[in-house]
C-alpha cells in the first residue's frame, strides 16, 4: 500500500521550511517539530572523523540519564549506524521514502533502550532528496516524536543538499571535527555554507580523537578565529572525546564504548558532553 501525506500538512510543512531558509534567525526561531522533543543534528565536513560512533554513544548516554532517545540515521545512501551497533533491521528509510512504509514500521530498538530509524545503504537515488521527499520525512517524524525527549540526527559528511537540509531542520547543530588539518578545513567549509546559504548562526564544536584538552581547545580556537573573521557565526566549545584505543575494540565488536568500556577515558568524555547539550 502506498502511503500519502495529507495536502494540508504538505502545505504547512513546506511553508515552515521556506520560512526557516529565509529567516536570518531561522534555526533559533522556527520549530518544525513539537516543543516536547529537542532536535539535535550531529554533522561533519569530512568523513572518517567518528561522527556516527559519537552519535551512538551520545544516544546511550542520554538513555542512561532517563531520556527517551530517537536516533535518525540520515546518511541516506551509506547509512551504517545499525551495523555499528550490531543490528539487522528488516526495513529502512528507503521504504518510507518510496511510500511503502511509515516511520513507525521501521523503528527498531537499540542498545541502551534507545530507538533508531535506520537508513539505506548503497541506494544512490536517495542521496539527493526531492522537496516532496523532504516534506514527507518531516511529516513522518512528527507522527512519532511525541514519544521521545531527544532526536539525534546523524547526517552524512560533506556539504550535499541532504546534509544541508537535515542540519536546517534541527534546533542545534553539533559539528564533529578531528585535529587533522583536512578535517578542520572541511568543518569550516560546512559551517560557511550553512551560514551563507541557510542562515545558520550558531554551532557547537565537538573535537574527536583529541589527545588532551589543550589540543582540543587549540582546534576550537583555530576555527573560531576564522569563523569570527569571515562568516560571523557563534561557535561554542562543546567538549572533546579522548583518543582511546578502546574505541577501535568496541567498533570491531559492534558495541558502543560506553557500554563495553564504561570506565574508559572516552566514555567519561561522553558522559560530560551530554550534560552540556
Amino acid at each position: 500500500m502506498i502511503l500519502t501525506t495529507p495536502m494540508s500538512n504538505v502545505i504547512n510543512f513546506k511553508q515552515k521550511i521556506i520560512e526557516k531558509k529565509q529567516n536570518s534567525s531561522a534555526l533559533e526561531g522556527k520549530k518544525l517539530f513539537s516543543d516536547h522533543t529537542k532536535v539535535v543534528s550531529i554533522t561533519s565536513g569530512k568523513g572518517g572523523v567518528g561522527k556516527t560512533n559519537i552519535v551512538a554513544n551520545l544516544g546511550i548516554s542520554f538513555s542512561k540519564m532517563g531520556k527517551k532517545v530517537l536516533i535518525f540515521d540520515a546518511d541516506l545512501g551509506l547509512g551504517n549506524l545499525d551495523i555499528l551497533l550490531g543490528l539487522a533491521p528488516r526495513y529502512n528509510l528507503s521504504q518510507v521514502i518510496s511510500g511503502e512504509k511509515a516511520f513507525k514500521d521501521i523503528l527498531i530498538e537499540a542498545p541502551g533502550g534507545m530507538s533508531i530509524l535506520p537508513a539505506s545503504s548503497g541506494i544512490h537515488e536517495f542521496t539527493q532528496l526531492t522537496e516532496n521527499q523532504q516534506i514527507r520525512i518531516i511529516h513522518e517524524l512528527n507522527t512519532i516524536l511525541k514519544e521521545f525527549d531527544i532526536l539525534l540526527i546523524d547526517t552524512a559528511a560533506g556539504i550535499s543538499s541532504d546534509v544541508m537540509y537535515f542540519n536546517t531542520i534541527a534546533e542545534e547543530i553539533i559539528v564533529v571535527v578531528s585535529p587533522e588539518p583536512t578535517s578542520i578545513t572541511d568543518a569550516y567549509a560546512l559551517m560557511k555554507v550553512l551560514s551563507i546559504k541557510y542562515a545558520a548562526t550558531h554551532f557547537k564544536l565537538l573535537i574527536n580523537q583529541s589527545r588532551d584538552m589543550n589540543e582540543a581547545k587549540g582546534v576550537f580556537m583555530q576555527l573560531r578565529l576564522v569563523t569570527d573573521r569571515f562568516i560571523n557565526v557563534s561557535l561554542e566549545y562543546l567538549g572533546y572525546i579522548d583518543f582511546d584505543s578502546n574505541i577501535t575494540t568496541s567498533v570491531k565488536n559492534q558495541k558502543a564504548i560506553i557500554e563495553m568500556f564504561p570506565n574508559s577515558a572516552a566514555s567519561k568524555c561522553f558522559s560530560k558532553i551530554v550534560k552540556n547539550i
